[in-house]
């Protein structure tokens, strides 16, 4: 009897810690993409994505980024089509695979980055403030543990 009053009392915090997730996620993609409109940026929260990731390593494949953005294939060539126009990214031939592309930062690009990333600090700095580092650690912890959980569903 009491194993299912505590499966109850499982399900239903994970109903509600679910609907927080979902909740603050879309509050904090909103509020990124207000304060990138607000700087005039010409980027969307999504495209900033590409080029941090970019930033953190140039000339990644369109695969490559889809992985580490969490994005698929279509929804990347859309967003690295956009940047390529805007002259922000471009498509280079790998020298490993001439059918396969590299997507590398222009100059225009990572000057974009530069002049962009006080707007990102400060919308970081609201979404976050306010909480103590040990908690940040403590929630960026229990994240893991629970996208970790359900990674190792994904690759049965």
């Amino acid at each position: 009897m009491a194993n299912t009053a505590a499966q109850k009392d499982i399900v239903k915090k994970s109903e509600i810690s679910g609907f927080i997730l979902e909740r603050t996620a879309k509050r904090m993609k909103q509020h990124f993409q207000q304060s990138l409109a607000a700087a005039a940026a010409g980027i969307t929260i999504d495209q900033w994505v590409v080029l941090q990731e970019l930033d953190k390593q140039n000339g990644l494949s369109q695969l490559e980024i889809a992985k580490a953005t969490f994005k698929d294939a279509p929804t990347i060539t859309r967003i690295i089509d956009l940047l390529c126009q805007k002259e922000l990214t471009q498509r280079v031939i790998d020298d490993q695979d001439r059918r396969r592309f590299k997507i590398q930062l222009t100059p225009k690009g990572y000057k974009r980055i530069a002049e962009l990333m006080p707007v990102i600090k400060d919308a970081r700095q609201k979404a976050w403030g306010g909480l103590p580092d040990k908690d940040i650690d403590h929630l960026v912890k229990t994240l893991n543990i629970v996208f970790n959980n359900l990674s190792s569903e994904d690759t049965k």
